[in-house]
């Protein structure tokens, strides 16, 4: 059928209202039949989403074929009427999840089985072919602002149901860093609105901003997705932290995971009670992050550096150990100092061997062993019992937080 180019004059338009009025008869059954038409086209998406679903389209379909068709028929306020439809359904797609692509489809088929169904009634009234021209270009017009009704509802539906689900995983996670993750009933209600199953791991990472405007992490959430990770993130307290579910490995392979993510100091730790024990695992990977450099990106792994956080969740005893143990040897001129603590360090780390601490010092054996024995008179504490060479290693490290 040609597209009609002449001039709508007011009887054309009378004519043209009196067509549709003569489909109105009919717009149940013609809903019905677009109904049928979906259900066929799509019946995996029908069958899924329940029997409820499909009365809800049924009788959507219904209304809006009814007011659609009054609508062009120039019923008094029906223009009006039909739009707020459009709106109502874009809202409520968007809330049942319903993609909207699907919606377009549908409200395509469902006019070109109007059109047909005033074609077929034109046939039978033999209603003239310029009022069929001009309902045709009516009603694929109106498929275009219905469109546009729909759409724009359906996107500021989605993004005030993205908003509210955000804001809600916020919560939770707010909750989960205060402990209310121990409470059963919360934790259930936690792996529900984050999406974690009740066999997944679960670990928490925690970057602090150290005063940049930068994330300390740069969007780790879809590099994780594509391994199968569910993650979760949000700041409190000028910390950057997330929440990580799922097949998990150890927190030092996530470390090294995330390590290309990092721009600032970043810290991860297990929980191995899931959300139950995620509090406990935020305050270690807390305190973790105060053991890396400032100013320098780096991930660790709290299972890696648990002397270091346990000196920096208690400085007292931290000071402490610094005042029994390499005080004496900080104490002595700049230039000493440093000599005896970095010969204290290498003998601690080649577990008291002379010969293997020259080696990495690059000096000889005897001045090790000289060395040693200042050391130890500085200290009073002997490099050949174990517990003093532990005392003295973990002097070494709460001097160097």
């Amino acid at each position: 059928m040609r597209p009609f180019s002449g001039e709508v004059t007011p009887a054309l338009d009378a004519q043209v209202a009196e067509a549709w009025m003569s489909v109105l008869g009919q717009s149940e059954a013609i809903a019905d039949d677009i109904c049928l038409s979906l259900l066929e086209k799509d019946p995996e998406v029908y069958e899924r989403t329940g029997p409820e679903f499909q009365a809800d389209v049924r009788a959507s379909t219904r209304d809006h074929i009814r007011r659609g068709i009054e609508a062009m028929a120039g019923v008094d306020n029906a223009t009006h009427g039909t739009a707020e439809l459009w709106r109502q359904t874009g809202r409520r797609r968007a809330r049942q999840g319903i993609p909207m692509e699907m919606v377009l489809n549908a409200y395509t088929l469902g006019t070109r089985v109007l059109w047909e169904a005033l074609l077929t009634q034109g046939a039978r009234d033999n209603i003239d072919e310029q009022v069929l021209l001009v309902a045709g270009q009516q009603v694929w017009s109106a498929l275009d602002v219905q469109n546009a009704v729909f759409i724009e509802a359906y996107r500021r539906e989605s993004v005030r149901l993205h908003r509210r689900d955000l804001q809600r995983q916020q919560s939770i996670l707010d909750a989960l860093v205060e402990g209310r993750g121990a409470d059963p009933g919360f934790a259930a209600d936690a792996r529900e609105v984050l999406g974690i199953g009740p066999e997944m791991t679960v670990a928490c990472v925690v970057a602090p901003y150290d005063g940049s405007l930068e994330e300390p992490l740069i969007a780790p959430t879809d590099p994780l997705e594509r391994l199968g990770i569910v993650s979760h993130w949000h700041v409190r307290g000028g910390l950057y932290f997330g929440l990580l579910a799922g097949d998990l490995a150890r927190d030092a392979e996530l470390a090294e995971l995330l390590s290309p993510l990092a721009t600032g100091r970043v810290a991860v730790a297990s929980s191995p009670d899931g959300v139950a024990g995620f509090a406990t695992a935020f305050q270690l990977a807390a305190r973790a992050t105060d053991t890396a450099p400032v100013g320098e990106p780096s991930v660790v792994a709290v299972s890696q550096r648990l002397p270091e956080v346990l000196l920096a969740g208690s400085p007292e005893v931290a000071a402490l150990l610094v005042r029994e143990t390499v005080a004496p040897i900080l104490a002595q001129p700049p230039h000493v100092a440093d000599t005896l603590r970095q010969t204290l360090a290498a003998l601690l780390e080649h577990d008291g061997s002379a010969k293997h601490a020259a080696e990495a010092l690059y000096c000889h054996r005897n001045t090790v062993i000289y060395r040693a024995k200042q050391i130890e008179e500085l200290t009073g504490r002997s490099l050949s019992d174990p517990r003093d060479k532990l005392l003295l290693g973990l002097g070494l490290l709460a001097h160097g937080r």
